[in-house]
């Protein structure tokens, strides 16, 4: 049976229908063709789903829409201001951190959940902050280099 729900996804507001069933990830890609937010695995390995609930970076196929009612996501979506990258996004694209892609929203949101609480994090604390994140074809070396980068230049 579907449940009326309301989040504020990106500073907005958004109503539909969901599923008591009904995944996060699924909810922000299929109700609100939000489709930034990327499906991997389903069962919270690969981090691609990764967003912001509530302050903090989540894996959105551990998450049913439900329970996210009246709360405020933060999707890869809303890192864009002005129509302007992320400072964090721009980054990405300067150090090569992307090369597929797919794992890129995932790292970005977990990324920015880390900028978030810590502003000049170590190498350590930033391969800590992606270690859910998995990525099979840029390597990490050049997404924590990105990361270290953004860090100077980071805005919420």
């Amino acid at each position: 049976m579907a449940k009326s729900i309301t989040l504020t996804v990106n500073g907005k507001s958004y109503s539909g229908e969901a599923d008591s069933r009904t995944l996060l990830v699924h909810f922000l890609r299929d109700a609100l063709s939000l489709t930034g937010t990327h499906v991997g695995c389903v069962v919270g390995r690969c981090g691609a789903c990764t967003v912001m609930w509530n302050g903090t970076a989540v894996k959105s196929c551990m998450v049913f829409a439900v329970q996210a009612d009246g709360d405020e996501v933060v999707t890869v979506e809303g890192l864009v201001k002005d129509k302007r990258l992320h400072p964090l996004q721009q980054s990405f694209w300067k150090n090569d951190a992307v090369e597929c892609g797919y794992c890129t929203p995932g790292m970005l949101m977990s990324a920015y959940g880390l900028l978030q609480k810590n502003r000049n994090p170590s190498d350590e604390q930033i391969k800590k902050a992606i270690s859910g994140n998995l990525c099979r074809c840029t390597g990490y070396g050049n997404i924590v280099a990105a990361i270290k980068e953004a860090a100077g230049n980071f805005t919420k």
